[in-house]
């Protein structure tokens, strides 16, 4: 059973967590429409850091960690984020497009090396009888 310390920390903590993901892809994504110049880059790249920190702690978590792990969920992810990245790559010009395709592409890898992982673990074996 968790201390009373422990559970104020994870109410208080988890809410606070998805906020400053949520608040960093709102200002990594919405800057351009609210700011101009340097202040729309730095904007920008603070919201991304913000978001990547937050993002990483949350997927850390065992329940999240459990989910995303499930052979269906990176299934989705191997083949959606591969389908974004080959049309970001036909679809958006210069850097921009190529950048978009190979941060996409990365996810997707990442996701297939997660299903090979998956396949090379053993299932483990029924005990016919208790252990005494």
């Amino acid at each position: 059973m968790k201390s009373l310390l422990a559970a104020v920390r994870s109410f208080v903590a988890n809410p606070l967590l998805w906020s400053f993901f949520v608040g960093g892809l709102a200002a990594s994504s919405a800057s351009g429409a609210v700011l101009d110049g340097t202040r729309k880059d730095v904007a920008t790249y603070a919201g991304i850091a913000v978001s990547l920190v937050a993002g990483s702690r949350i997927a850390k978590k065992p329940k999240i960690k459990a989910f995303l792990s499930t052979p269906p969920v990176l299934w989705f992810l191997f083949l959606f984020n591969g389908a974004v990245a080959a049309v970001c790559y036909f679809t958006m010009d210069g850097v921009q497009g190529i950048m978009a395709a190979v941060g996409m592409g990365l996810v997707s890898l990442g996701a297939a090396g997660g299903l090979v992982a998956g396949r090379r673990k053993k299932p483990v074996q029924a005990v016919d009888q208790p252990w005494y």
